[in-house]
């Protein structure tokens, strides 16, 4: 009977907050990837437009991350010590106007140059949003949310496949190339978002008008009680948590994932191109694999159970991944049957983070803001190293199907490290709910 009444007025807030925070946040997020993706479409008729090989326009598709590493951490800090309102509507204004500048590039350096500060603008958007999401939503609601975001970024790639085709299919419009017409399009929208974020966006449930003084209570109690049960109270400052071994092991495992992913997402439209399609349809061609994944994320976050897993929810899927892309790149001949394991390959990939995210409960407070966003940004690094060696493993194999084979032995590799991982991070959890110290071999100081 009490967890009757208690489970009430759990539902009935956290459907008010998801009503209310959620769809600003996933539009956020949705809006991010659509700009972050366009690349790999712009690329189709850049390259020429600016005469570089496919191995120097990847380094300057990649020092997106290096601006992302680099800025990540301190921004979440700011977001920590501002707000979400200011510090959101500030990475919209600059990353919007960034990517619309990216339409006016005329040389390789300034195309480096607007790349790397693309990635400092964006810095802190999805660990920013993570974060947040902390001062909302408890444990056991948090991989839905999770599952929100990364179906955000997979519509993205539903719909940001036929419209940066369409942009780029506009080529001669006003005087504009396609590929400009994709970076104009894509960069406007982050713009326009600053409003929504000024007048709808709370920084706090305390500050929120649609709970009542009772439910926030409730909230904030709910919070503060699952922190003080799950946070590691000995990670309490920037350094300190950028030299946990748990969040540098994260870190490398979500590397790898990210690995997988832009070096899929970069390169698929070029493989789908190789199908002899058009770049309208290529477009078209290209919203089929998210789109299962889509469904697949749905089905996963409709019960906490299903995602409750670590080995089953993030080292199988990235076995899975391997297989796939090796098998893509061994039936590159026959081009339906090759796509379809990239379909399964882009599945297994995006079904991973709802799980992941809640490896990271041991962080609490500032060392959230640090931790999660030192965990993205160094994981960025995979995509950093994925748009750099992957087309150089193709211009120096002169094969479409040598990145599939070279990511696929990433991902394997990777599987085996979060299996590592994972199998550490129990060990810590256990210990520290004995009371057993990792490095003294004792009893830790209450």
């Amino acid at each position: 009977m009490m967890h009757a009444i208690l489970a009430e007025p759990e539902k009935r807030i956290m459907k008010k907050v998801s009503l209310k925070i959620s769809p600003l946040m996933v539009l956020l997020y949705m809006i991010a990837y659509i700009d972050r993706q366009n690349i790999s479409f712009a690329k189709l008729h850049m390259v020429n437009s600016l005469s570089l090989s496919e191995t120097a326009f990847g380094l300057g598709a990649s020092l997106f991350f290096i601006g992302y590493l680099l800025c990540e951490v301190p921004s979440n800090v700011f977001l920590h010590k501002l707000g979400a309102k200011a510090w959101f509507s500030r990475i919209m204004l600059t990353w919007g106007g960034i990517t619309v500048l990216m339409a006016f590039t005329t040389n390789a350096t300034m195309f480096y140059l607007l790349r790397f500060l693309l990635g400092a603008a964006e810095a802190g958007l999805y660990p920013g949003l993570l974060y947040y999401m902390t001062r909302w939503f408890p444990f056991a609601h948090r991989p839905r949310i999770i599952g929100f975001l990364i179906i955000a970024s997979l519509a993205a790639n539903l719909i940001g496949a036929p419209l940066n085709g369409l942009l780029l299919s506009i080529h001669g419009v006003l005087g504009f190339e396609g590929w400009q017409w994709i970076f104009i399009g894509t960069g406007i929208p982050a713009l326009l978002l600053i409003v929504p974020i000024l007048f709808w966006l709370p920084n706090s449930p305390e500050k929120a008008n649609f709970l009542t003084a009772e439910e926030v209570e409730w909230l904030s109690t709910t919070l503060k009680r699952e922190q003080d049960k799950h946070q590691d109270h000995s990670i309490n400052g920037v350094l300190k948590t950028l030299k946990d071994p748990r969040v540098l092991l994260l870190a490398l495992v979500l590397g790898f994932i990210s690995f997988g992913a832009y070096g899929l997402s970069y390169w698929m439209p070029t493989i789908v191109k190789g199908f002899g399609v058009s770049d309208l349809n290529n477009g078209f061609i290209n919203m089929i694999p998210w789109l299962m994944a889509v469904v697949l994320l749905i089905w996963m976050t409709t019960k906490p159970s299903r995602t409750a897993d670590p080995v089953k929810n993030i080292a199988l899927p990235m076995l899975v991944a391997a297989m796939g892309l090796a098998a893509s790149a061994f039936f590159i001949a026959t081009p339906w049957l090759s796509f379809l394991c990239i379909t399964m390959v882009i599945m297994a990939i995006f079904s991973i983070q709802p799980c992941f995210w809640s490896l990271t409960r041991f962080l609490g407070n500032t060392a959230a803001a640090t931790g999660l966003a030192a965990i993205n940004s160094l994981a960025n690094l995979g995509g950093f190293f994925a748009q750099n060696t992957v087309p150089a493993v193709r211009d120096l194999a002169q094969s479409t199907s040598a990145p599939m084979y070279y990511l696929a032995c990433c991902m394997a590799i990777g599987s085996v490290v979060t299996l590592v991982t994972i199998r550490y991070l129990h060990k810590r959890e256990n210990n520290e709910s004995t009371g057993f110290h990792p490095v003294t071999g004792g009893k830790g100081m209450s």
